[in-house]
């Protein structure tokens, strides 16, 4: 059933509109912390990568997050940032097709998957290239010349959801390597990476999947193909026996050949702990209460704020678990609101950003964030000299 808002430990008297930046503590999260601390490592010291079951952590999370993405058991790796991961796929997806020189992304891709795109076709040098057409034109853009497709699934922006089975059908029409970021849609919708067919897949766990600030990225590989990814980053924990101190590389013979460095054992346990919010959860009824509850927002919004202007698709098919406004002020509009106990987010250059998560969101929320969101605008809190230096994070 949803809403499960006695699962989270959110402050009284707060709306958080901001779950696709940030998921809220998951109860049970604190406990796990302190018990990885105080007890294992406190009180077992090194003992407890064997006593506390640390080593095969990151292979258990693995695991528990596969279904959530559509993936089977054995094909998910945990660990790293997903930068990292994003540069993982690449390089591998790379090496897959020599003879080609394209990676493909979109213009609206999250800023950081381009950037490893960059580095890493600096790394490598030669005549590669990344292209990036506008996300409406990626399927047209998909031709014999590209090596890999690499796209978030849901722009971080605006919530535009491409058409995964679609495009991972076209690249691989054309002889592509097809990469998924999922970002900004892992715990947000029902997945299905088995099905579609991707070669990789990349996300991170501390949006929708609440893991927290920090928490590890994860790396799917299609088991069909996973004794043939040669890792870029060969790392110790990707060695097929690491403790054999083997001077020599040989990959793992499963998902967890795309380990690099050391598990982060207290996040990682956080997480293990976070997923227990998603035991029996329909996924396929969460994504409906999510399309249900940003319709309302949507709704709402326009209907009291004219100045605001609809940024995501309309269609909630065509968009993911979030919606965004344009607003010439909306940076200062989004400090007003945290103010009044509505948090969402802002995104450059005009982008005020809210998120909806079924699991701790209802319909009473939606219509009083957007009564507060009216205030805002209506009488123009924005205006307060306070609210119009910007942060760090925004």
């Amino acid at each position: 059933m949803l809403p499960r808002k006695d699962k989270f430990d959110l402050p009284a008297g707060v709306i958080y509109l901001d779950g696709n930046s940030l998921g809220p503590l998951p109860k049970g999260a604190l406990a796990r912390a302190e018990t990885v601390i105080t007890e294992q490592w406190g009180q077992q010291l090194i003992r407890a990568w064997n006593s506390a079951g640390w080593m095969d952590l990151p292979v258990k999370v693995g695991d528990r997050l596969a279904p959530l993405i559509g993936a089977p058991k054995g094909s998910v790796a945990t660990g790293d940032t997903l930068s990292i991961k994003v540069y993982q796929a690449l390089a591998a997806a790379l090496k897959m097709r020599p003879e080609r020189k394209v990676i493909l992304s979109d213009s609206g891709n999250f800023p950081s998957d381009l950037y490893m795109a960059q580095g890493l076709i600096e790394t490598i040098g030669g005549d590669l290239s990344l292209k990036t057409p506008a996300p409406e034109a990626v399927l047209d853009a998909i031709d014999e010349t590209v090596a890999v497709v690499m796209l978030t699934h849901v722009d971080y922006r605006t919530g535009r959801l491409h058409d995964m089975h679609a495009i991972t059908k076209a690249a691989h029409r054309a002889g592509a390597v097809m990469v998924w970021d999922l970002a900004h849609s892992a715990g947000a919708m029902a997945l299905d990476l088995a099905g579609c067919g991707a070669e990789f897949a990349v996300g991170c766990t501390y949006k929708y999947l609440n893991g927290g600030p920090g928490a590890p990225a994860f790396i799917y590989a299609r088991p069909d193909l996973i004794q043939a990814v040669e890792p870029a980053l060969a790392g110790w924990m990707g060695h097929d026996a690491p403790f054999a101190m083997d001077p020599d590389y040989r990959p793992a013979r499963d998902a967890e050949r795309l380990r690099v460095g050391t598990p982060p054992i207290v996040q990682l346990s956080i997480l293990d702990a976070a997923l227990d919010v998603w035991e029996g959860v329909d996924l396929q009824a969460l994504r409906a209460a999510s399309m249900r509850l940003s319709d309302l927002f949507i709704a709402e919004v326009e209907r009291r704020c004219p100045a605001l202007i609809l940024a995501s698709p309309r269609d909630a098919n065509q968009r993911g678990s979030q919606v965004s406004f344009a607003f010439e002020h909306g940076y200062a509009a989004v400090q007003a609101l945290i103010d009044l106990g509505v948090i969402g987010d802002f995104r450059a250059p005009n982008i005020m950003r809210f998120g909806f998560t079924p699991l701790f969101l209802d319909d009473d929320d939606i219509r009083q964030a957007a009564a507060l969101i009216e205030r805002v605008t209506r009488d123009e809190l924005w205006r307060d000299a306070k609210y119009q230096t910007r942060s760090r994070v925004t």
